[in-house]
C-alpha cells in the first residue's frame, strides 16, 4: 500500500529541490504535485521565508530554508531510529506472548481479565 507524504516531508523535498534554482514545472514534477498542491506550498515556502524567488521565475532556497533542511533531517533520522527502537520492542513482546501461550498458561491470566468484571472497593 502506498505511504503518503506528510506536509513536513513535501516541504523538505521542495527546498531540496529548490536549492540550486528551479522553475515551477520542475518542483512540481521532482515533487510529484498537482499544480493546485504546488501553489500551495510554494506559497507556505515563500511566506515562511524558506525560499525566495530569484530572476523572476526561479525558486531558490533561502538561509532559513537551509536551517528548516538540517533540522529536518536530524528529526527524520531521529524519526527512524525510534521507529526501529519501537519495532525491536514489539518483536520482544510477541516473544513474551509466545511464552506465555506455549506454556500452557492459556485458560488463566491477563487475557482473562478482560472479559471478567473487576469489583471496585
Amino acid at each position: 500500500m502506498a505511504r503518503y507524504r506528510t506536509r513536513l516531508q513535501i516541504i523538505a523535498e521542495i527546498l531540496e529541490i529548490v536549492r540550486n534554482g528551479a522553475r515551477k514545472t520542475h518542483i512540481m514534477y521532482k515533487a510529484n504535485l498537482s499544480y493546485k498542491l504546488l501553489c500551495k506550498y510554494l506559497n507556505e515556502v515563500l511566506e515562511c521565508k524558506l525560499a525566495r524567488i530569484d530572476d523572476g521565475d526561479s525558486y531558490v532556497i533561502a538561509p532559513k530554508g537551509k536551517k528548516f533542511l538540517q533540522s529536518f533531517h536530524a528529526y527524520a533520522e531521529l524519526r527512524e531510529r525510534v521507529k526501529e527502537d519501537v519495532k525491536q520492542v514489539n518483536e520482544k513482546r510477541m516473544l513474551l506472548e509466545q511464552i506465555y501461550t506455549n506454556s500452557g498458561a492459556r485458560n488463566i491470566g491477563l487475557r482473562d481479565l478482560s472479559t471478567k468484571s473487576v469489583s471496585r472497593r
